[in-house]
């Protein structure tokens, strides 16, 4: 998953999710979906901490290719994955292990409207200027 907090990732994948037949949808859900936005949860609440950025995404990557090993058939990262060194690990990781890649981006990152949106709908309270500077960090490839 690509795109900006607030942009429908998280929506998406959900609805993707349930196209899945009942068995592997349950499993997907259980031991293929990663986000290190999960990692800051405490409870029901959302409390980013900077200074474990770093290590939530390495732990959020390793939980990831565990999932690969393990051969969940659908192993989903929704990060917001703007630019190519934050999701080339997963990509690689995927790739060596004999996964087909799907990158689906949500929203135009550059689209001053779309920046709007996801300021005013994401959940983790990052304000427009945020998003703005994060929107200027995304690479297409």
């Amino acid at each position: 998953m690509r795109g900006l907090p607030g942009s429908g990732k998280s929506y998406w994948v959900d609805s993707f999710i349930e196209t899945l037949e009942p068995e592997v949808a349950l499993q997907v859900r259980q031991q293929g979906y990663f986000s290190t936005d999960s990692f800051f949860m405490r409870g029901e609440h959302y409390i980013f901490d900077k200074t474990r950025l770093s290590e939530y995404h390495q732990r959020n990557l390793a939980a990831f290719i565990d999932a690969l090993v393990a051969k969940v058939p659908v192993v989903i990262c929704d990060n917001t994955n703007l630019a190519q060194w934050e999701y080339l690990c997963y990509d690689k990781a995927a790739r060596a292990l004999g996964y087909q890649i799907r990158q689906v981006l949500i929203g135009d990152p550059a689209d001053p409207e779309h920046q709007q949106i996801c300021a005013k709908r994401n959940r983790h309270g990052v304000p427009l200027d945020k998003i703005r500077a994060m929107a200027r960090q995304y690479c297409v490839f």
